[in-house]
């Protein structure tokens, strides 16, 4: 045969007739048993530092605030609003006005309980692995 024959019938994939054939491959039980035990021993362990973190945040708070500091929302590490607090000023003012601030307020207050659980709960999963819709799933919400 020619050289470029054979060169061709190797870039199709075609063995030589006259090649070696190898052995098939067999993996030993370390690369097929898998240790369900163990697995469900590390998800415990896994849950219970979880659990663990929620609670740290539930002590945990932030606060949100519109309208320069005029309406201001309070809440904790589990995204559970502890505490709004209205200036003098805006009690008077227009009621969609207020209402508008509140909204604006509470949602600052959300995206930084977000962000605190986030930095607090984010490393221990692992990489890839967030849970749909982030973490609000892990706090019985979404």
């Amino acid at each position: 045969r020619t050289r470029a024959s054979l060169l061709s019938r190797a870039a199709a994939g075609v063995a030589r007739p006259d090649a070696p054939r190898s052995a098939p491959v067999r993996y030993g039980p370390a690369m097929t048993e898998f240790d369900l035990g163990a697995l469900m021993q590390q998800a415990q362990q896994l849950q219970q530092q979880v659990q663990e973190m929620q609670a740290k945040l539930a002590e945990q708070s932030v606060e949100g605030s519109a309208g320069a500091g005029m309406v201001k929302v309070t809440m904790s590490g589990d995204q559970r609003v502890t505490a709004v607090v209205i200036d003098d000023a805006v009690v008077g003012e227009d009621k969609e006005m207020l209402q508008d601030l509140i909204v604006a307020a509470f949602n600052n207050a959300l995206e930084r309980s977000k962000e605190l659980a986030g930095s607090q709960l984010g490393g221990m999963m692992p990489p890839g692995m967030m849970p749909p819709g982030g973490l609000g799933g892990l706090f019985g919400g979404g």
